[in-house]
């Protein structure tokens, strides 16, 4: 994109929709970014959105029609896709499908009552069936029939197909999923039926498995396609609205969606790619925080995003983000790989309770934005984190969000006392002291969880924490799950934002392919074909480069999935640029064998058994926002931000007087020990005992959590 210099200011904005607040971002060429916060608005989320770009406007001294005027780039990253799949809130779907093979959905390989089962209830003997997104009269059994080698082995019955959808429509169906078994070999039946619905149905929305999801897998194309139908039609209607919007405000830029996949994708596309939505949010935090990483020369990095509704945990492994090929969301299994990002429902606004059993209890249940923690003075009258943070004096009532939103500490006490406290026999304090330490110990978990399951010890990687709430635990989890150093970038509060208007357009293609050494070979990679896996991977490159646009600055990435046979799981590997020779795929299946026995242990590796590679895939992103940032104000001596003293109360320590500095007010090589707390407009960074912080040139608080011995 074109970052010259024009008459006036021209702004890049990124915006991230979370369950409580909006969070955008402004950046300008030369300056450094500008941070904004507005309450979600659940009923009409771009309303929200359009109050944090009234934020803007007045702190640049424009109206907003004046400031969207200016605006040349508007990137978004959204729950609103993961929230209509978990509330069942898509569009009437059908699917059409291969005759015999209309269980698939609802057997989900066995797995239907367990999958997500851990966030959901917590216990194996509580697990259900998931609620199912399309109903058994509305699975269409289609006569037809390709086989593994894509022959046609039965003919597609075009008179099934065209009853099917005079019945779907009268019964008030939306959208059509259309997941033909073998079709992602030869896609020409599920085409065909593609032609009959645009004759006899135009207006249905359809998606088309072969092209969303081109992998093995009845089951997993399955869901995805349905899912992708499913939400196709809520998400057309949520970019169009907002989009709208932005335009009546003045807006006439190019406008991006955040994909979950590794970048942003342009807003005409969601509607076809509606799946590819789901996590958009959090897949900016983990994009913006491998840039920072790189910057900083953290090889492995454990993002912690805690906003109000959600802690969410990413990994960077050797400098890349960790990408999942199947998901798991909304209890469903989706063939559409994403960055990796676990969530369990510990933010800001997380309940409080005690349970039947006298336990005290925090989440998954939030507040969210309505009405909100009790503090917030809106009708709430449950206790949350956010009301443990105040009574403890971590948050000051009068500063939140730089005093834009007074809390009511009264009230915070109340709703502890009343939920927690009484039952329990304890002090407000003491109660609230519990809440926050329950929630630090459960984030705590969640990060030693996620780094030991691919392998690693998490005592091995940094930990960055971001979103409104992040700062402010991040020095108790970080220090409970025994990580040596925390950094807090200085876009925390926005940072989801933040990479969302950073991030690369980004485009991915797939094929299943397989490729098999036999059992007992000396040199495995002389059995397979380099010459087909190289001209693969040429025609997914030739694609990716055209779904972009022929854009000459694309700059292309390889993946091959490896397993052993007769094995289900795979692990991706990157394949270097370049024809791929035996030699390629020599050093290939070695990167294999140490990966596997990194997470299963040495020797756990037995090449002799077979190797198999199914799933090739070529990644494609465009640099858009090229914008030279400039550094943020702050002062080296950290006396010129003291605001003053305040009692806070520290697990190690009760309560004890700790420093409070203005956060913004401090600059490159600025250093701090602990106990202390800085207030930014966004956010509270909170500064053990004992734990210590340099500020960096470029504003990230470096916090050493290790503590004295």
């Amino acid at each position: 994109m074109d970052n010259s210099s024009g008459s006036g200011p021209r702004f890049f904005v990124g915006t991230d929709v979370g369950g409580t607040f909006t969070d955008l971002v402004v950046l300008r060429d030369g300056r450094p970014p500008r941070l904004f916060k507005s309450a979600t608005t659940p009923d009409d989320r771009s309303e929200g959105v359009v109050n944090a770009l009234r934020l803007a406007a007045e702190s640049y001294g424009l109206d907003l029609p004046g400031f969207c005027a200016a605006v040349v780039y508007f990137a978004h990253g959204t729950t609103a896709a993961t929230n209509a799949l978990i509330e069942r809130k898509g569009a009437p779907t059908a699917l059409l499908t291969t005759r015999g093979f209309g269980d698939t959905m609802l057997i989900q390989r066995s797995m239907t009552s367990w999958v997500g089962m851990g966030a959901r209830t917590g216990h194996y003997s509580r697990r259900r069936n998931p609620d199912p997104i399309v109903e058994r009269s509305r699975i269409v059994e289609i006569t037809e029939r390709i086989d593994a080698e894509g022959a046609h082995v039965v003919a597609l019955d075009e008179d099934e197909v065209r009853a099917a959808l005079r019945r779907l429509r009268d019964e008030g169906v939306r959208a059509l999923a259309v997941s033909f078994l073998w079709s992602f070999v030869n896609g020409a039946n599920e085409e065909r039926v593609a032609e009959i619905i645009g004759a006899e149905w135009p207006e249905a929305y359809a998606t088309l498995s072969h092209e969303v999801a081109p992998v093995i897998g009845e089951y997993e194309r399955s869901a995805t396609t349905v899912v992708n139908s499913y939400l196709g039609p809520v998400i057309r209607d949520y970019v169009a609205n907002l989009e709208g919007r932005l335009r009546a405000a003045g807006f006439t830029g190019d406008f991006s969606i955040m994909d979950s996949g590794g970048g942003v994708m342009r807003a005409g596309d969601a509607a076809r790619r509606a799946a590819s939505m789901l996590t958009s949010g959090p897949a900016g935090g983990v994009l913006a925080s491998t840039a920072l990483a790189a910057r900083l020369g953290h090889r492995n990095v454990i993002t912690s995003d805690m906003g109000g509704t959600s802690f969410d945990v990413g990994l960077i492994i050797d400098g890349e983000p960790l990408v999942e090929r199947v998901s798991e969301v909304g209890e469903l299994h989706l063939a559409l790989p994403r960055i990796k990002v676990t969530a369990i429902g510990a933010g800001g606004g997380s309940l409080a309770a005690v349970d039947e059993s006298g336990i005290l209890v925090v989440g998954p249940e939030s507040a969210g934005s309505v009405p909100g923690p009790a503090c917030y003075g809106r009708g709430g009258d449950r206790p949350t984190v956010t009301d443990a943070d105040v009574v403890l004096g971590i948050i000051d009532p009068a500063r939140f969000l730089g005093g834009q939103m007074p809390l009511d500490r009264a009230l915070a006490e109340k709703a502890i006392r009343v939920h927690v406290a009484d039952p329990l026999g304890l002090s407000v304090e003491d109660a609230a002291a519990g809440i926050r330490k329950v929630a630090d110990n459960q984030m705590a978990d969640l990060l030693r969880k996620v780094t030991v399951e691919q392998g690693h010890d998490p005592r091995d990687f940094v930990v960055y924490a971001y979103g409104g709430a992040g700062p402010t635990h991040a020095y108790a989890y970080t220090e409970a799950a025994g990580i040596a150093t925390l950094v807090v970038p200085p876009t925390s509060t926005v940072h989801s934002a933040y990479g969302a208007v950073t991030s690369d357009r980004y485009r991915a293609v797939q094929t299943t392919e397989v490729h098999r050494t036999p059992p007992g070979a000396q040199d495995p990679a002389a059995h397979l074909d380099a010459e087909a896996i190289s001209a693969t991977f040429d025609a997914l490159a030739a694609q990716c480069r055209t779904d972009l646009d022929d854009d000459p600055r694309v700059r292309l990435s390889r993946v091959a999935y490896l397993k052993f046979r007769r094995q289900s799981h795979e692990l991706p590997l990157t394949v270097p640029g370049g024809p791929v020779t035996t030699g390629v795929l020599r050093a290939l299946i070695e990167d294999f064998r140490a990966a596997y026995e990194r997470i299963y242990g040495a020797g756990t590796a037995l090449l002799e058994a077979g190797v198999e590679i199914h799933t090739l895939r070529v990644e494609g992103r465009v640099k858009i926002t090229d914008v030279r940032e400039g550094r943020y104000p702050g002062a080296a001596d950290p006396d010129a931000a003291l605001i003053g003293e305040r009692a806070v109360h520290f697990p190690e320590t009760g309560r004890i007087a700790a420093r409070v500095y203005h956060g913004e007010g401090l600059g490159g090589g600025a250093a701090l020990h602990g106990p202390a707390i800085l207030e930014f407009a966004g956010t509270t960074v909170v500064l053990g005992p004992n734990q210590s912080l340099a500020v960096d040139h470029h504003s990230n608080l470096v916090i050493d959590c290790k503590g004295e011995a």
